[in-house]
């Protein structure tokens, strides 16, 4: 898949003021400060689509970009390390689950996952949760170009055999580098696929 425009459609604060389900859409979500600013920036060949900033946690929405009027990039709110009220946490919390539970449009979530650090208890209750839900997930590692060949291959390993401790099978799973631009192409490639999926017309 090649990318040819990529444009923003609007954030929303809830569910109900999202736009008309007309594309599938394919959302992104991880922990604050997991990268993913940096890795939707990657994947769409554009620098600045995707706020980055050094304080983590700053989506606080749920974005959504039209991409080349084919599909829909939707970027939600990151979990875990973010300083907020008690109150803003239970709204971004009804917020992102609201639209993950009910969006009827949405084909598949890339959670996103720092491979430099030991598995997250966040991270694994949201993907049970997600399970759970029978909502169609993929794993994505993020920030691999930290890692030495070794110290990867046993952080992930340690990660899949964390989550193979409650689950029978891992889902996809794709292992990428914003700044090497590593990863990019299988994603866009497996969006491609699912989305031959949804129409195989």
């Amino acid at each position: 898949m090649v990318i040819k425009e990529v444009t923003y459609k609007g954030s929303y604060p809830t569910l109900a003021k999202c736009p008309t389900p007309k594309l599938p859409e394919f959302a992104f979500i991880g922990r604050s400060n997991v990268g993913k600013s940096s890795l939707i920036n990657m994947i769409c060949k554009k620098s600045k689509l995707a706020h980055v900033s050094k304080k983590p946690g700053k989506t606080a929405s749920l974005n959504f970009f039209s991409v080349d009027d084919n599909w829909i990039l939707v970027d939600l709110p990151g979990y875990g390390y973010a300083v907020r009220s008690k109150g803003m946490k239970k709204s971004f919390k009804d917020m992102i689950y609201s639209y993950l539970e009910k969006r009827i449009s949405l084909a598949c979530i890339f959670v996103l996952i720092d491979a430099n650090v030991p598995p997250q208890k966040n991270d694994i209750d949201f993907m049970a949760w997600l399970g759970g839900n029978a909502i169609p997930f993929v794993i994505v590692y993020t920030k691999l170009d930290r890692l030495t060949k070794t110290n990867k291959t046993k952080n992930i390993e340690t990660i899949q055999s964390t989550l193979l401790e409650s689950w029978n099978d891992l889902p996809q799973q794709f292992y990428t580098s914003a700044a090497k631009h590593e990863g990019g192409e299988e994603i866009l490639k497996f969006i491609q696929e699912v989305m031959i999926s949804l129409d195989p017309k």
